[in-house]
C-alpha cells in the first residue's frame, strides 16, 4: 500500500473550512480533465449552493477551471484566489469502463503507474488549506475551497476526516433549505473509497478540525 503522510499538526479553529467538490463539466474526451469547463447544466447545480456559503466568505479555487467556475456561482462579485496545491490528482488521461475502479482503488490506497503519489498530494493539499487559513490571521470567518473528489479524500483520509460521519447540516435560510433537499446521512464511518464515491457534482463539506468530523451540508 502506497504511504500517506498524516499532517504533522491538528488544523487551525478558525477560519471554518468549506470544501466544495466541483460541479459536473462538460466531459470531452478529446480534451484533458484539467482543462473540462462547466456547462449550463453544472452552473446552474453549482448555483444552488449558493444559499449555504455564509456571507463575507473567502474563496479560494484549484487553478483548473471546473473549480473556478463552479465557485463562481457562490461567489457573485467576491474576489476568488486560485491555488495549484488544490488541483485534482495527476493522473493519465483515460477513461473507460475502469476507471471508476481504478480511482476507488486508488483512493483506498493502491500505486498506479502515473498517478501522482498519495503522500504528494496529501503534502500540496494541507500546505494549501494552511496557508489560506494563515491568511485570515485572528479574524473569524468561512474559507470556501473550489476542489476535485480524488484529492480531498486523500487529504480528509490523511487527518482521519474520510474516516469520520457525514451527514447534512442545515446551513440555509428555511426556503432554501426546502429548496435544496439536503442528502441523507451517509454510511456511519466510510472509508476512502466509499466517501469518494458517496461525492455529488457538486457536494459541500465542512470540516470540524476539533472533532474530526466531516459534514455534508448539501450535495448536488
Amino acid at each position: 500500500m502506497t504511504e500517506r503522510r498524516r499532517p504533522p499538526e491538528r488544523l487551525p479553529h478558525n477560519p471554518r473550512l468549506l470544501l466544495v467538490r466541483h460541479a459536473m463539466p462538460v466531459v470531452d474526451p478529446a480534451v484533458p480533465a484539467a482543462l473540462w469547463h462547466l456547462g449550463d447544466a453544472g452552473r446552474d447545480a453549482a448555483r444552488r449552493l449558493r444559499p449555504f456559503i455564509p456571507a463575507g466568505a473567502r474563496f479560494v479555487a484549484s487553478t483548473e477551471p471546473k473549480a473556478v467556475e463552479t465557485l463562481r456561482e457562490l461567489a457573485g462579485d467576491a474576489p476568488i484566489a486560485t491555488d495549484a496545491g488544490f488541483a485534482e490528482v495527476r493522473r493519465p488521461d483515460a477513461w473507460g469502463a475502469g476507471y471508476r475502479a481504478t480511482a476507488r482503488s486508488y483512493v483506498e490506497g493502491a500505486g498506479h503507474d502515473g498517478w501522482e503519489p498519495h503522500v504528494e498530494v496529501v503534502a500540496r493539499f494541507d500546505a494549501a488549506v494552511r496557508r489560506h487559513c494563515a491568511a485570515f490571521g485572528p479574524t473569524t470567518g468561512t474559507l470556501v475551497v473550489g476542489t476535485h473528489g480524488l484529492a480531498c479524500t486523500l487529504w480528509l483520509a490523511g487527518l482521519g476526516l474520510g474516516s469520520a460521519e457525514a451527514e447534512p447540516e442545515a446551513e440555509a435560510e428555511p426556503q432554501a433549505q426546502a429548496e435544496a433537499e439536503p442528502e441523507a446521512e451517509l454510511e456511519s464511518k466510510p472509508g476512502p473509497g466509499a466517501f469518494w464515491e458517496s461525492l455529488r457534482f457538486p457536494d459541500l463539506i465542512a470540516v470540524d478540525p476539533a472533532s474530526l468530523g466531516a459534514r455534508r451540508i448539501v450535495g448536488g
